[in-house]
Order: C-alpha cells, then sequence, then structure tokens
C-alpha cells in the first residue's frame, strides 16, 4: 500500500466489537438496517402524544450525542431522533464507502423515508448542516423547518484554524496524523477539540469531560475511526469546489422550509462572516448570533438555541406559512434575508 492510501477497512460483518456507546437518562439508542448503510439512532421518549418529529445530524468526529442537551430543552416541543452517521457514534461505515456529503445525505434520506417519520424539523451542524442542506434541497417533502448552527458550507477564505481539518481529506494525512499522534493521550486530544470547538470550553463539566474522553477512547479503537474522519472531511473539500446546480450555496437558495441560522462568533472552524451570506441565500431565514459561542453552539447554549428554534416553531405554527427573514437575539437583520 503506498503512503498515500488510506488504510482498508475490514467488512461490517467482521469488524471487531467496541465497548458500548453512552445512553443518557431519558435516552434510547437503536440499530436500523437499511439498504447500504445501518444507523443508530438516539432518541428520547416524546413526553406527549402528537409532538412533530425532529431528527438531528451531527458535524465531523461528533455523534449524536452532541444533541443530547438540545433534545432534552426540546422534548416537550418535538419527538426528537439524532443520527449516527455511517461510520460514526455507533454506526459502522457504509457498505460502499461513501463518505460524501451527498452520501450521509443519501443516508438520511433513507432513513426518513424507511421511517416514514417526514416531513421533520431538521437539524445540523457543521457537517451534518451541510448534509441537511443538501437534503432539504433536494427532498423538500421530507423537511418542515430547517435549523444550521454553524454549517460546513463553502468559504473562499478558509479561517487558519479550520486548515488543519481541510488537510485531514488530503492523502495520506490520515496516515500521517496517526503516526505523529500516537503518543497523544484520550484527554490530550479532547482537550484540543474543545479549544478548538467551544467559545468558552471551561463551560464544559468534569463530567462531561469525562464521557467525552471515554467516547474518544472507544472510537480510537475502531480500525476506521481515521478512515471515516478523512474521507468525511474530503468529502466536504469536494462538496466546496462542486459549482452548479449541485454547489451547496446554489442548494440553499433552492431550499423552501423556514430556516433558522446559528452563528458563534468564536467559531474558529465556521467564519462568522458567512452568517450575513447565509442569511441572504436561505429565502426564508431568521439569524441567531451568540457572541460567546464558537462551533458547537447546541452544546455550549442550548436554552439559547432551544429558545430560538421555539420562536421558529410558533411563528411557522400561527402563519401557517414561511415566517419573514429577521435576525433573532443577537444582531441586526441581515440585509435582504429574505430575498
Amino acid at each position: 500500500m503506498s503512503s498515500t492510501e488510506l488504510p482498508s477497512v475490514p467488512p461490517t460483518s467482521v469488524l471487531p466489537e467496541a465497548a458500548a456507546v453512552r445512553v443518557a437518562e431519558g435516552e434510547r439508542l437503536r440499530s436500523v438496517g437499511l439498504p447500504g448503510v445501518t444507523l443508530s439512532i438516539r432518541s428520547r421518549p416524546p413526553v406527549r402524544e402528537g409532538l412533530p418529529p425532529a431528527l438531528f445530524v451531527h458535524g465531523l468526529g461528533g455523534s449524536s450525542q452532541n444533541w443530547s442537551q438540545l433534545m432534552e430543552q426540546l422534548e416537550g416541543a418535538v419527538d426528537g431522533e439524532a443520527v449516527d452517521l455511517p461510520g460514526f457514534g455507533d454506526s459502522p461505515p457504509p457498505d460502499d464507502g461513501d463518505y460524501s456529503v451527498t452520501g450521509h445525505a443519501r443516508a438520511v434520506i433513507r432513513y426518513l423515508d424507511a421511517s416514514g417519520r417526514g416531513p421533520v424539523h431538521l437539524f445540523g451542524n457543521s457537517l451534518g448542516g451541510a448534509v441537511a442542506t443538501r437534503v432539504a434541497a433536494v427532498r423538500p417533502d421530507l423537511v418542515r423547518t430547517l435549523t444550521l448552527v454553524s454549517p460546513a458550507l463553502p468559504e473562499l477564505r478558509v479561517q487558519r484554524t479550520a486548515v488543519p481539518t481541510v488537510l485531514l481529506g488530503l492523502p495520506g494525512v490520515a496516515g500521517l496524523l496517526t503516526r505523529t499522534t500516537g503518543k497523544w493521550t484520550a484527554e490530550q486530544r479532547v482537550r484540543g477539540v474543545l479549544a478548538l470547538c467551544y467559545g468558552d470550553p471551561g463551560r464544559v463539566t468534569p463530567e462531561a469531560f469525562e464521557h467525552a474522553v471515554e467516547e474518544l477512547e472507544r472510537r480510537l479503537r475502531l480500525p476506521y475511526f481515521w478512515d471515516a474522519m478523512a474521507r468525511s472531511a474530503r468529502g466536504i473539500v469536494n462538496a466546496y469546489t462542486l459549482g452548479g446546480q449541485h454547489g451547496l450555496w446554489r442548494q440553499a437558495e433552492r431550499v423552501l422550509a423556514p430556516t433558522l441560522l446559528i452563528y458563534g462568533r468564536r467559531d474558529q472552524l465556521v467564519g462568522y462572516r458567512m452568517a450575513q451570506k447565509a442569511a441572504r441565500s436561505f429565502r426564508c431565514s431568521r439569524l441567531l448570533s451568540l457572541p460567546d459561542a464558537g462551533h458547537v453552539a447546541m452544546m455550549e447554549y442550548p436554552e439559547a438555541v432551544a429558545g430560538a428554534f421555539r420562536e421558529l416553531l410558533a411563528v411557522a405554527v400561527e402563519s401557517g406559512d414561511q415566517p419573514a427573514a429577521r435576525s433573532v437575539g443577537g444582531g441586526p437583520a441581515a440585509p435582504g434575508a429574505g430575498s
């Protein structure tokens, strides 16, 4: 095998058993077999019958656990489920090895079609934001509202702090990282991730830090961990280069669902300057700017994110149509956001 190739991954049927994934109190975890992919679904039983369904999609390197706090905040508003994308969390790799944005979107669509839960209130963070945008554009029948937290949409000038993530998608880099960081402890790796993703890592409780270390230790033992990371990072880079009707910004313009955009001013991975472009691109958008948040606002400020979504939901229900574009709770309305 050349130095530029990714390590081979055993078929799903012969993968070793990993330690159990943590399930918080009040949550359930189940596995759903679909054509070409098996997905792990995290859910909270609805507090009452008849709540509208919601689906949460995590970002690169994340899992359905990233949404646990927000799901708890919204358990009286939606019937929430969070998916582990193929190769992440407790979901094994896809049979075809496709980790592109389109591949991840296809997995989400297959689940929504098979479950019959659509249209859903669809949430996405980072990579999951790009995936959710594509789902909403190509299958508007499956999406009732769209909530994007620091979505990974193309930027001409990538932030310097995001360069290592971009480089991860280049051939050979994943193997180089495994060799050069082989002696790093899980605690060191988690501290680095928190420093990159949180506006204030000090907000992470000791218990949450311990859980994050346990989860990373579990995932580092999986033979496909770096493969899934590298190929998904490459998928983001490839999606950034697509033009025409398949370009993510062009697809954002096609989204019909009322859209809530959430950006943190301390985000080191998705430039805050992209908030205004996003507000102009999504035809029916609301923008929440959080001055102290980083890349994972739903984990740092779940109450604020939940409040903004409840407002979106209330307006959508009251009007029975798409709410007018405006800014909520964090900054001036974006000029032309409703165009």
